[in-house]
């Protein structure tokens, strides 16, 4: 992209937003159906995935510069490097921001167990690996063998391992 990477993580926040306002908009359309018996129990057990969640992304962004993150201060990360960050809940995945939404939008779905929050939770799962495999590709570039080396010892969204 030369010079105008700088503004990639700026074009990507907008036509991710404008991807979230369509799938919202979209799921606005669909008849609420019901795909669960909406319970007490279900609801609690919703409250407690998306706050769980909701704390995971939360921190998860600790030390990473939310203007940074979105793209309004544009910078070039393949010639300002940042140092690799394996600590905290690092320790545990390799992208807690994913696992903290997974677990929002399927505490969303518990909550309100509709065909439109089942259309969210679906293409969040879509979008995953997708998200993933480029975010990886762009680490390895930038991290090199480090990179790789956390990859075999920490799993991407799911903990499995001790740190």
């Amino acid at each position: 992209m030369g010079n105008s990477y700088k503004w990639y993580r700026l074009i990507y926040s907008l036509v991710s937003i404008l991807g979230v306002f369509a799938l919202l908009f979209y799921s606005g359309t669909i008849p609420p159906h019901y795909l669960l018996n909406p319970t007490d129990v279900l609801q609690y057990i919703g409250y407690m995935l998306a706050t769980f969640g909701t704390i995971i992304s939360v921190k998860s962004m600790k030390g990473i510069s939310l203007k940074r993150f979105i793209g309004l201060a544009p910078h070039d990360d393949l010639k300002q490097k940042d140092s690799l960050v394996i600590d905290g809940l690092y320790r545990w995945v390799r992208h807690p921001l994913y696992a903290g939404l997974v677990l929002i939008f399927l505490g969303y779905f518990f909550f309100l167990p509709t065909v439109a929050s089942m259309v969210h939770l679906i293409a969040l799962l879509v979008y995953l690996p997708f998200g993933i495999y480029f975010e990886e590709k762009k680490l390895i570039t930038l991290h090199g063998p480090a990179y790789i080396d956390f990859q075999k010892s920490v799993p991407p969204i799911i903990p499995t391992k001790k740190p």
